[in-house]
């Protein structure tokens, strides 16, 4: 047996919310009441209505919520699957970039199925711990890896660290949650051939991920065993989805380094790699720089940048497609100043306005050593006079190094509530806010699920 695995268990399992730290505590709040936004807002994207309508062909009954105002209780796994798909499926959910992990779309759909599944109130104190060490783990495998990404590993990642989660939830041992753990792996299956392509595959597999983690935690709480070295065994995790990896510094980094804390805020709806660059267009237009007198705009940035959004603007883009195309978003973000939710309905996706704009928009490759560095970035506009200007960031906004401030955080969250629920619905936005900043004073943490469905207050 290896060290990882006993040394992430007997963390999740032994923590208490007096052991974390003031910053850890603060981001847990603020990435719940992010997600449960985002989520609620997936309610109302593309394909949702589908999502749902199939998961409705896989269970009978069941006390689970799902996010959005439809009234939906189905059970803790394809709640779980569901609520994954809508807090993933615009690209607005937090990201672990030195990870490349988001976390929380697998994780908290999972922990927040299985809170309103249980006969038993969960309290904020264990929501929040059951959140951190989830991170920690999910966080933790991909911080440990150093060679390029091969798996989605957001989905990947995440069932192990929502496994943990949810077994720390309903009580297990060690020995239990190692068995579950080992259905992670059985169930582990992201894959990045839906990247390429653009499509709806991304926020399935974190559906999947999530929903895998209750169906992982089933089978082991029934007798289940699983196998044991689900992590470094010769056919675990990273044998399988990984190259190069040293797991030593994240063992001893556990309780010390809290994840959940290094977690970055998405302040746009779109690929966190083309995040960096149209908050440098942003900056570009300050300086001058407009739809009539640009030439080109090259996005210069390490390498995970271009391998991930510098995918060319092309004719008849699905959504999934135009929110990992960079030339697409910073065509945007150059005509109307930001990206939006509703930039990506299909009579923007045809403007051709946009399209003409962002074929004068080239993303680079700056040699960058790091396989998972998302900055520096610079962005260098020509005018059609041959005057040049440039704009550069050290760290993406939303990020820990360049963080969203509280007003923008709960203008998001707002936003994000009136998009998915198709009206504004302030008295249940503020309950939620307040829930949520007064976490460890919550009884039972099934009322947030209730009021994401907006049907309470």
């Amino acid at each position: 047996m290896t060290k990882f695995i006993d040394a992430i268990v007997e963390h999740g399992l032994t923590v208490r919310f007096e052991d974390m730290p003031p910053q850890a505590v603060l981001a847990v709040k603020t990435f719940l009441l992010d997600t449960i936004g985002v989520g609620i807002a997936g309610a109302n994207a593309p394909l949702a209505k589908t999502i749902r309508d199939s998961a409705s062909r896989w269970a009978d009954g069941g006390r689970s919520n799902v996010w959005g105002r439809h009234s939906v209780k189905t059970s803790a796994a394809n709640a779980a699957f569901i609520n994954g798909f809508q807090i993933h499926c615009q690209e607005y959910d937090c990201v672990h970039e030195p990870a490349v992990v988001h976390p929380l779309a697998t994780i908290l759909s999972a922990l927040m199925a299985e809170i309103d599944s249980q006969f038993k109130s969960v309290d904020g104190k264990e929501l929040a711990v059951a959140m951190a060490v989830a991170v920690d783990f999910a966080a933790g495998i991909g911080v440990s890896v150093s060679s390029p990404l091969k798996f989605f590993r957001p989905a990947n990642a995440g069932i192990f660290g929502a496994t943990l989660g949810i077994s720390r939830l309903r009580g297990f041992d060690a020995e239990k949650t190692k068995n579950a753990l080992g259905y992670a792996l059985a169930f582990c299956s992201g894959t990045m051939q839906s990247h390429v392509e653009g499509k709806p595959a991304l926020p399935v597999q974190i559906g999947n991920g999530a929903r895998g983690a209750v169906m992982a935690c089933d089978l082991a709480e029934l007798g289940m065993e699983g196998p044991h070295d689900s992590l470094e065994g010769p056919y675990g995790y990273f044998a399988l989805f990984e190259d190069e990896y040293d797991l030593e510094p994240v063992i001893q980094s556990l309780g010390k380094v809290w994840r959940i804390a290094e977690v970055s805020h998405k302040p746009f709806p779109t690929g966190r790699a083309a995040q960096g660059g149209i908050v440098l267009v942003q900056m570009l237009k300050v300086q001058g720089v407009t739809i009539d007198n640009l030439e080109t705009l090259t996005l210069r940035a390490p390498p995970i940048i271009e391998r991930l959004v510098g995918r060319p603007l092309v004719e008849d883009m699905t959504s999934n497609y135009a929110r990992l195309c960079f030339q697409y978003s910073g065509a945007v973000a150059l005509m109307t100043g930001n990206v939006t939710l509703e930039d990506f309905t299909d009579t923007s996706l045809q403007d051709e306005k946009i399209h003409a704009l962002g074929q004068r928009i080239v993303v680079e490759n700056d040699g960058h050593p790091s396989p998972s560095a998302f900055a520096p970035q610079t962005a260098i506009a020509v005018l059609k006079d041959g005057k040049t200007v440039e704009a550069s960031i050290d760290a993406l906004f939303g990020s820990p190094a360049s963080p969203m401030s509280r007003e923008e955080h709960i203008a998001k969250f707002r936003s994000c509530c009136a998009f998915g629920w198709g009206q504004n619905n302030t008295q249940t936005e503020d309950t939620l806010i307040k829930l949520t900043d007064n976490l460890e004073t919550l009884d039972d943490c099934a009322h947030l699920s209730r009021l994401a469905t907006g049907q309470e207050t």
